[in-house]
């Protein structure tokens, strides 16, 4: 069986391995368990942890609330320092405005409930209830 990887001077990366080299997950178990459970998008379909990455690829990353597009620049095996990381992958513009709509959303809704000062009392959480079962 012919590895079409050696052919092309690129090393063949597992997908779990490269999102822990690209520190975009703190351990590689962590890594593994994103893929595994779907949150992770290689190409736009879901992916095993065993997937071998390439470089032109797309991915879709869950970051706190928001989803990163990026697009796998360069592939390594190794984990490198920040500033090295820096080229591995391009986040698409698509994804930046996207993420950019909905922080600023997500600042908007917090004037829009606030939060209490105190906890509701018995007379005012009763009164809540009732409002809420109509």
């Amino acid at each position: 069986m012919k590895n079409t990887h050696s052919e092309q001077n690129t090393p063949s990366v597992r997908l779990d391995k490269w999102l822990w080299a690209a520190r975009l997950f703190k351990t590689r178990a962590i890594a593994r368990d994103a893929v595994q459970s779907g949150k992770i998008q290689y190409n736009g379909q879901r992916a095993k942890p065993s997937r071998n990455v390439e470089a032109g690829a797309t991915l879709k990353v869950p970051a706190g609330f928001d989803i990163k597009e990026l697009v796998i620049n360069e592939v390594f095996d190794k984990r490198r320092s920040a500033s090295q990381v820096v080229g591995m992958y391009t986040e698409t513009e698509a994804s930046i405005a996207t993420r950019e709509r909905n922080a600023q959303a997500r600042k908007l809704s917090v004037f829009h409930s606030p939060r209490p000062d105190s906890k509701p009392d018995k007379k005012q959480r009763r009164k809540i209830i009732s409002l809420k079962h109509q």
